[in-house]
C-alpha cells in the first residue's frame, strides 16, 4: 500500500484537525494499546497518536513497530505526534475521518 504525495497531502491537512486517539508511552507497546489501535484505525482509518515518549530515537522505534503491527502507513510525524493510516473499504461513513473530510468539503 503506496500512497501518493498528493494522497499524503490530503490527509496531513485531515489530520491537521485531529486529536489524538491513541497514546503509546515509554512502557512499552502492550495488547491493549494494539487493540486501541486496530479499533482506531478500523472506525476511523486516518488518525493521530501521541508518542508521550522522551527520547527521539525511542518514540521513531515505537511509532516503526505501532506502524508494522497494525499494518498501518505513517503518513507524518511531528514531535510526539504521528498520523497513521490504514484503510478499510467497511468503514463506517459516520465515523471514518477520510469519508467524513471528503463529504464536508463535498468531494467524492
Amino acid at each position: 500500500m503506496s500512497l501518493s504525495q498528493a494522497q499524503k497531502k490530503a490527509f496531513r491537512s485531515i489530520g491537521h484537525h485531529l486529536d489524538p486517539v491513541v497514546t503509546a508511552s515509554e512502557h512499552g507497546i502492550s495488547e491493549g494499546l494494539l487493540a486501541e489501535l486496530d479499533r482506531a484505525l478500523n472506525d476511523h482509518e486516518l488518525i493521530k497518536v501521541k508518542l508521550a515518549i522522551p527520547d527521539r530515537d525511542d518514540r521513531t522505534a515505537v511509532l516503526d513497530e505501532l506502524a508494522k503491527a497494525s499494518k498501518a502507513e505513517i503518513i507524518q510525524k511531528i514531535g510526539k505526534v504521528a498520523l497513521l493510516y490504514r484503510a478499510n473499504p467497511k468503514a463506517n461513513p459516520k465515523l471514518s475521518n477520510i469519508t467524513r473530510f471528503a463529504d464536508h468539503h463535498g468531494r467524492h
